[in-house]
């Protein structure tokens, strides 16, 4: 059983400035913020542990010394540890060597973190520049190597990656696969500039809004959490109120790639963990089916949220998990047990991959997660940035 591991991805930054600054400016008040609400990194009084921030590359407009600096300095607000890729705008001097100044380690690299192998990858240097992202063929087979590494040692994979396998110039098709192969839990990229979530039947995929070049709505920052490879995803704007409740386990019907396991698709018995974060303190939490009864959850070892809701029925429920003000709302699928002379329901389907890897398989609009769907940004509907 895979541990719990969360996340917060500030979305690319692309610091520059012909702008005066604003997304370093928009950087430094999203960093202050998480400072106050997660600094403190373990489960305590105030919330729910935060492993790592991420930054997911096109951090610096145009890789100078100068938007470099700047981005270093804002750093330095949030004590959590941090892990940085290069975008293609990173890349844009030809080479990563102004990038040190805000990371000490270049992709590709792993680690491993509470039971989970992350793979943070490059796919901008054997390109010849812009948004011709390419593997090299060392770094594939350290990508393969990596993740029957992990298969074999029963370790959940989580990949971190400036762009979706969609966008490769070359093999995007044998990447996506391998991550499908394997297993992989999450795939966190950036480059849309959007908030977008994918379900390719075998993998889930997310893409948090920019930072410093945006549509659709205002700055802020995504906390994903995989919880024994469950993964759940949330969009904080800066004037969202907390605390911030997340719930963890079971998966969203729309997040589902395993229905075979019954934290994804669970069964009369509902298992639900969640964690809450941030300031004011958060009330106990309380877990509720549709309209049923309000159940006070429990604090566990692991410092999740937990209760156990009985008698669930067949179908599609609304599960609702509140702390004072705060609250979270996915919907999962329950398939109960039947009696033993009475036929059971029909066997839930895994998905067939379509396009692993790929937008088309984005989940759509999901208002309260701050997706609205209608992709805007530089490489779809949006501004020529």
């Amino acid at each position: 059983m895979a541990g719990c591991l969360t996340w917060i991805h500030f979305g690319d930054l692309h610091v520059d400035e012909a702008d005066g600054y604003e997304g370093l400016s928009r950087f430094r008040e999203l960093a202050a913020t998480a400072q106050h609400h997660f600094g403190g990194s373990g489960p305590d009084a105030t919330g729910g542990k935060v492993d790592f921030a991420f930054l997911p590359g096109d951090n610096a407009n145009h890789g100078t010394d100068a938007q470099y600096a700047g981005i270093a300095n804002a750093m330095r607000g949030l004590t959590l540890p941090w892990h940085v890729l290069a975008g293609d705008h990173d890349f844009e001097p030809g080479d990563l060597t102004a990038m040190r100044a805000i990371t000490s380690r270049l992709a590709p690299y792993a680690v491993t973190l509470n039971g989970y192998r992350c793979l943070f990858l490059d796919i901008v240097s054997a390109g010849k520049g812009g948004p011709d992202f390419r593997i090299a063929p060392d770094q594939r087979s350290w990508i393969e190597r990596e993740l029957s590494a992990a298969t074999a040692a029963d370790l959940r994979s989580v990949v971190f990656m400036h762009a979706y396998p969609g966008d490769l110039r070359d093999d995007p098709d044998g990447i996506a696969g391998l991550f499908a192969a394997h297993r992989v839990a999450f795939v966190d990229t950036g480059h849309t500039h959007y908030n977008e979530l994918l379900n390719d039947g075998r993998v889930v995929y997310g893409a948090t809004r920019s930072t410093g070049q945006i549509e659709e709505g205002a700055p802020g920052f995504s906390i994903v959490t995989l919880d024994d490879g469950v993964p759940s995803w949330r969009f904080q704007a800066i004037d969202d109120p907390w605390p911030l409740v997340q719930i963890t386990s079971p998966a969203d019907r729309r997040l589902l790639t395993d229905p075979d396991r019954v934290d994804h698709v669970p069964t009369d018995t509902v298992v639900v963990r969640a964690k809450v974060f941030g300031h004011p303190a958060p009330a106990t939490p309380s877990a509720r089916l549709d309209d049923g009864a309000t159940v006070p959850m429990t604090c566990n070892a692991a410092g999740l949220w937990e209760v156990t809701l009985e008698n669930a029925t067949d179908g599609l429920h609304r599960l609702t998990v509140s702390s004072g003000s705060s609250a979270d709302v996915i919907e999962i699928l329950v398939r109960a047990p039947r009696a033993l002379d009475r036929p059971g329901p029909p066997r839930l389907k895994r998905n067939a991959p379509t396009a692993l890897g790929r937008d088309v398989t984005a989940i759509g609009a999901w208002p309260s997660r701050g997706i609205d769907g209608a992709q805007r940004g530089p490489n779809k509907n949006g501004m020529d940035w």
